[in-house]
């Protein structure tokens, strides 16, 4: 199980969703995040996007006003991680047209639909955008009638 968690947080640290692969008590998920947001908000852009935290490589990427912050085992691959952080923000923002912080906000169920459809039980199982939008999509389709 290589990746430990996903957080989307925005510029100011506040953590908009936080998918978690192993457990964790709650106390230790806060401590967690409080730190990871902390380190990676505080990096300059001329710094590399990993760092090494406890038992965790921590890989971060920001677009927009969102961060997409995402531990991983420590020898797993940054650059494929990279890699895929580029293609859930692109899925996000071919359902949302744009995703910004306020879509992941308003509509949380929708993003850990999208993001539970790319990653099971901590592996990547999913890159296709077709095939992770076309659930939620026919969802859509049956709510608007």
């Amino acid at each position: 199980m290589p990746i430990k968690f996903i957080l989307m947080v925005n510029k100011q640290g506040q953590t908009r969703l936080a998918q978690y692969y192993e457990t964790i008590s709650i106390s230790e998920k806060t401590a967690l995040e409080g730190e990871i947001i902390r380190k990676c908000l505080i990096r300059g852009e001329a710094l590399c996007s990993f760092i090494e935290y406890q038992s965790y490589k921590i890989i971060y990427s920001r677009y927009a006003s969102l961060y997409f912050i995402v531990g991983v085992d420590p020898g797993e691959n940054e650059l494929a991680i990279v890699e895929f952080v580029r293609n859930l923000v692109e899925t996000m923002d071919k359902y949302f047209e744009s995703v910004c912080e306020l879509d992941i906000m308003f509509n949380i169920d929708k993003a850990h639909f999208i993001l539970d459809e790319m990653i099971n039980n901590g592996e990547i199982s999913e890159c296709n955008q077709a095939n992770v939008l076309r659930p939620i999509q026919t969802m859509d389709k049956y709510v608007q009638k």
